[in-house]
């Protein structure tokens, strides 16, 4: 499905309805241990200026080096946006004053970036995708940081920040509603940590983006953008759009026209504010950067590179679905994060062992583990419970050592003590009671103490579970629930 004026995705106005345009530049800080010209460390929460090198800091007759593993993690990220890799492209200086990037321009690529035109594919439900055209990736320095807030008369500069490798993923303006282009950021997200390219932290700056707006009446061409800058969160991704979209839509039905702009989003007020008009690419008077010669590899090397990738998510999703059965939503749930994935194999498929049933695996990871570790703000990397001890309850559930019930008793205990499921029923006497006469004792119990409930269960067998839930609270939860049923029927004369 691509991008076209899908009804529950227009907005109404009171000149009819309208729909939004949105196209999405990422800035996603590349995963390398030094920064993309110098040798300076790369690190969050380092003191201020610890992390300068005489590059970074401009001073003069210092040349650039291109940081080569920089180059690589961006041709990885260009393979797994399945796009066009450039074996030629250039890098230019773009010239705008930035107090807090000493050489007074910015080292970019224009109009020869090292990755073409490829795609990512959104799912926004089990059952509906659509595809986010990316226009180009291209390799930039970032800037440094202002901060203002420690003096009343001067702002500081922190250059740690200044040289850092990001990688600028352009899309077209595929995206037609806050909801798509929440997912597609989500997905480019995921995608990016499964190449191990960038971490996708948000809250450290790891990961930003500039929304673009525009609105038109369905079938229209393009309206006038607006450009939301440096926007560190995936919700307010969302509520940016939002406003911003109904702004435009007041402004025009107003009589007004929409200008070209540039725009901050105040997450406090939860709306934009005009920050600057919107320079173009002239504006920026873009040349060539004199210090440094074109980039240019060869297939072979970017064979090398596809060569080693690790499986991406959407391939992960159709073997998980292949391999074990699982439903698309229990499998988008697991490949949403590639540590969430790994842990599911491990209970399915341990090392050495034979395999375990892959939605019972499923059942155990997303419901009962991944609800206990949303409730305490977790996630998979910090789960106090390993995969071989999840394999283990589930091991004792297929042996009928224990029932449901117990196996959730059983999970809580090893999620919040530890130890071995195995060792743990045996000592507390955890073992589900499969002695039929032992089962049939306290079937005659819950009888002869309901004698009026008997006659309802004789004409309404439905009942039936009523009493087995008696049953199994009078023993415990230990009864093992087929025994209970069959028992059950014959004693009440249930077919």
């Amino acid at each position: 499905m691509t991008a076209h004026a899908n009804p529950k995705n227009l907005i109404p106005g009171a000149t009819g309805d309208w729909e939004v345009v949105i196209g999405l530049e990422i800035h996603a800080q590349v995963a390398s241990n030094a920064k993309l010209f110098s040798g300076a460390a790369v690190g969050f929460g380092a003191p201020e200026n610890s992390q300068v090198s005489l590059v970074d800091a401009a001073m003069p007759g210092m040349l650039p080096v291109i940081n080569e593993e920089c180059v690589r993690q961006a041709i990885r990220t260009g393979l797994g946006l399945k796009a066009k890799i450039n074996y030629r492209s250039v890098f230019d200086r773009k010239n705008y004053f930035y107090p807090d990037l000493p050489q007074g321009y910015q080292i970019s690529q224009y109009k020869s970036p090292i990755v073409g035109e490829g795609e990512v594919t959104v799912d926004l439900s089990p059952t509906e995708s659509f595809t986010v055209g990316i226009e180009r990736l291209h390799l930039e320095q970032d800037a440094g940081k202002s901060i203002h807030d420690q003096s009343p008369t001067l702002s500081y500069i922190d250059l740690n920040r200044s040289g850092t490798a990001l990688m600028e993923i352009v899309s077209k303006p595929d995206m037609r509603s806050a909801d798509e282009a929440k997912a597609y950021v989500t997905k480019l997200r995921t995608i990016l940590r499964y190449l191990g390219t960038c971490d996708g932290d948000m809250e450290k700056g790891n990961l930003r983006a500039d929304v673009n707006v525009s609105v038109r009446k369905p079938g229209d061409a393009f309206g006038t953008r607006c450009e939301i800058k440096n926007v560190n969160s995936i919700r307010f991704i969302g509520q940016a759009i939002d406003y911003e979209a109904r702004r435009q839509i007041g402004i025009i039905e107003d009589g007004g026209k929409i200008n070209q702009e540039t725009r901050l989003f105040d997450a406090g007020k939860g709306e934009t504010r005009s920050m600057r008009s919107k320079e173009e690419a002239h504006d920026y008077r873009y040349f060539p950067d004199p210090d440094l010669l074109p980039l240019e590899f060869d297939q072979a090397y970017v064979d090398d590179l596809a060569g080693h990738l690790s499986e991406l998510p959407d391939a992960k999703k159709a073997r998980l679905i292949a391999q074990y059965g699982l439903t698309p939503y229990d499998a988008s749930i697991l490949v949403l994060e590639k540590e969430s994935a790994d842990y599911f194999e491990a209970v399915a498929s341990p090392a050495g062992k034979p395999g375990r049933d892959g939605k019972q695996a499923a059942n155990w990871v997303i419901n009962e583990l991944f609800g206990r570790l949303n409730k305490e703000g977790r996630d998979v990397t910090a789960s106090p419970v390993a995969p071989a001890q999840i394999g283990g309850i589930i091991d004792l559930i297929q042996a009928g050592t224990i029932s449901g019930k117990l196996a959730k008793d059983l999970f809580e205990i090893v999620f919040t003590e530890g130890g071995d499921p195995a060792e743990i029923v045996e000592a507390r006497g955890m073992k589900q009671v499969t002695d039929t006469g032992a089962i049939e004792k306290v079937i005659d119990e819950v009888i002869a103490a309901n004698p009026d409930k008997v006659e309802q269960a004789k004409a309404k067998p439905t009942m039936l579970g009523w009493f087995v839930g008696q049953v199994m609270k009078a023993s415990g939860g230990k009864a093992n629930p087929g025994a209970v049923n069959e028992i059950l029927k014959a004693k009440l004369g249930i077919e």
